[in-house]
């Protein structure tokens, strides 16, 4: 079983950051990609950036690229994503999700384990 828990999720004003963290609890036998999406209110899930298990490869939304990144940690259970640049648009809930294999991708139905979630408001 895999079970994730976002923080960091805050209410920020236009132009600033915020960074979402994601700790991730899995077997240890287990090499494991991470994804971050997002859900705004009245919209369907999308996806936000993933991370391969070693980091070396990253995939990024088009309404995100340049301005948020996606790391591990050292211990590779810990999940970031920094966002900068913050948009009103970007105001939604964020999500960290495992799709239970080393595949990265972009493809929501990839993830079958999801966290609670951290709500994030970017004020205008």
């Amino acid at each position: 079983q895999v079970q994730l828990v976002e923080s960091g999720g805050g209410l920020v004003q236009a132009g600033g950051s915020l960074r979402l963290s994601c700790a991730a609890s899995v077997r240890a036998d287990i090499d494991y990609a991470m994804g971050w999406f997002r859900q705004a209110p009245g919209k369907e899930r999308e996806a936000v950036a993933a991370i391969s298990w070693s980091g070396h490869s990253t995939y990024y939304a088009d309404s995100v690229k340049g301005r948020f990144t996606i790391s591990r940690g050292d211990a590779k259970n810990m999940v970031y994503l920094q966002m900068n640049r913050l948009e009103p648009e970007d105001t939604a809930v964020y999500y960290c999700a495992a799709p239970g294999s080393n595949i990265a991708t972009l493809t929501i139905n990839d993830y079958p384990y999801w966290g609670q979630g951290t709500q994030v408001t970017v004020s205008s």
